[in-house]
């Protein structure tokens, strides 16, 4: 453990006896669980991150050189997603060149309304590295196409080279980057589904009359779930769609007044009644294709993120209690959208200044804990509405996990007695930047616990 990890460490440690299980609880409620209920199982590349196209455009970044950033996504899966893709990817074309001249730039992202997108060239040289380095991180790959404003044939020719490049790691190609957002930017006002899917069909006919052996996943969309629905009608059409994707965002854009600790910690009444029509929605189109439901891209508000919002403790909270919803919902996975130095990324920084685990990243680590187990039906009763709770199985081996994204410590029946150790993510406050940490620690074997505020905690029953 370096000076860094281990500051980090003792602050965590410190919050936790100030604020933790020797305090009084400001509220006290039940969990219930039903150990005869089997739900669905989080599959081993559940954890996924997002980066934009415009990235390959420096090959250095994703390449087997990078070793610093390989180990951080090693710690974070042994076998995620990268999902290639975003606002850029509309902007990107493809060269059988090996390189061409310097990169414009060291990192890219997340893309917003202020990045430049001209002019980003994707490589052979690109491709090469980027399977070297999904081979050294163990991690598959999602690959976006630009639909927006490219053509079928540099389509064609770039996922043929990404297909015999990136090879096994290639799980499917995405064409195109949120479609629902195309009317009045690359397409008319009257563009709507069937435009969409009338040149999805175009570009996949002419990729795979090159790349016969190409597998696709779609539609990428940002919201609008009529897009979702067409596109799950159509491809039990094509046996070559593997997966059906969308992206998530908690809130709406960063410059939202909206945008706040509280909305994202919630649940605002009328979000609530939102999501649950939305995700039925999903759910119909999961058994109209018969396909599953990935989250390509998401993080708690759009346009690169707010500061003192999406990069404190409470984004790291929010990050690791949605990931397990969207797993118990049977959700294949969520691909944290990042990269550069925006405020929602995980991971911060470049090769020449360095890394940076942000406060998401923690909680993408916490949820990676529970990959492989099965979820149990689980109920929380005289609690606020900022504790949840999940509990698992996995090889016989139960787990408890509470979320307690209060300022107050909660205090809880559960219904076994929990072993002595413990993992639990905190840090000083929910607006803390710095002193978040995933740690083991010690709790007593009560069915009586104390949940300390600003925490998420996994009890082994």
């Amino acid at each position: 453990m370096n000076r860094r990890d281990l500051l980090t460490a003792l602050a965590a440690l410190s919050a936790v006896s100030r604020y933790g299980f020797t305090q009084k609880p400001a509220t006290r409620g039940s969990v219930s669980i039903d150990f005869t209920s089997r739900g669905a199982v989080i599959p081993s590349d559940f954890v996924g991150l997002s980066y934009e196209s415009a990235q390959l455009a420096n090959p250095a970044f994703f390449s087997a050189q990078n070793h610093e950033l390989i180990q951080l996504f090693r710690a974070l899966s042994p076998s995620g997603n990268l999902r290639i893709g975003g606002g850029s990817s509309e902007f990107t074309t493809y060269s059988d060149e090996e390189a061409i001249g310097s990169p414009p730039f060291e990192v890219f992202g997340p893309d917003t309304s202020k990045t430049i997108k001209h002019g980003t060239v994707t490589t052979v040289l690109a491709l090469r590295n980027l399977r070297d380095f999904l081979d050294a991180v163990g991690w598959s790959c999602l690959y976006g196409l630009n639909l927006g404003q490219g053509t079928k044939e540099n389509a064609a020719a770039e996922a043929a080279a990404a297909y015999r490049i990136v090879g096994p790691r290639l799980l499917a190609f995405q064409i195109g980057n949120e479609p629902d957002s195309f009317r009045n930017r690359y397409r008319p006002a009257t563009y709507g589904p069937a435009d969409y899917l009338k040149e999805w069909n175009v570009f996949h006919d002419a990729i795979v009359a090159i790349t016969p052996g190409a597998r696709f996943a779609g539609p990428d969309i940002s919201n609008k779930l009529p897009y979702l629905t067409a596109f799950a009608e159509e491809a039990p059409r094509h046996r070559d769609v593997i997966l059906l994707s969308g992206h998530y965002y908690a809130m709406g854009p960063a410059g939202s007044p909206d945008a706040t600790l509280d909305q994202l910690l919630g649940p605002d009444p009328k979000l609530a009644t939102m999501h649950r029509r939305d995700f039925s929605i999903v759910e119909q189109a999961i058994k109209t294709a018969g396909l599953p439901f990935r989250v390509t891209e998401g993080n708690s508000c759009w346009d690169g993120g707010k500061p003192g919002v999406s990069d404190t403790l409470a984004s790291a909270l929010w990050c690791a209690d949605t990931m397990l919803a969207f797993a118990q919902m049977g959700w294949t996975g969520f691909n944290l959208h990042g990269g550069g130095n925006g405020y929602y990324t995980p991971i911060a920084g470049s090769p020449s200044t360095g890394f940076t685990k942000r406060p998401e990243y923690f909680g993408i680590q916490f949820a990676q804990i529970f990959s492989g187990a099965s979820f149990l039906t689980t109920t929380v009763a005289g609690a606020n509405a900022r504790v949840t709770a999940y509990a698992l199985e996995r090889d016989g081996h139960r787990q408890l996990v509470i979320f307690n994204k209060d300022a107050e410590a909660v205090g809880l029946t559960i219904p076994v007695r929990p072993q002595h150790e413990a993992r639990i993510l905190t840090g000083p406050s929910l607006e803390s930047k710095d002193g978040i940490s995933l740690s083991t620690i010690k709790v007593p074997r009560s069915q009586a616990v104390t949940v300390p505020p600003c925490a998420a905690v996994c009890y082994n029953l």
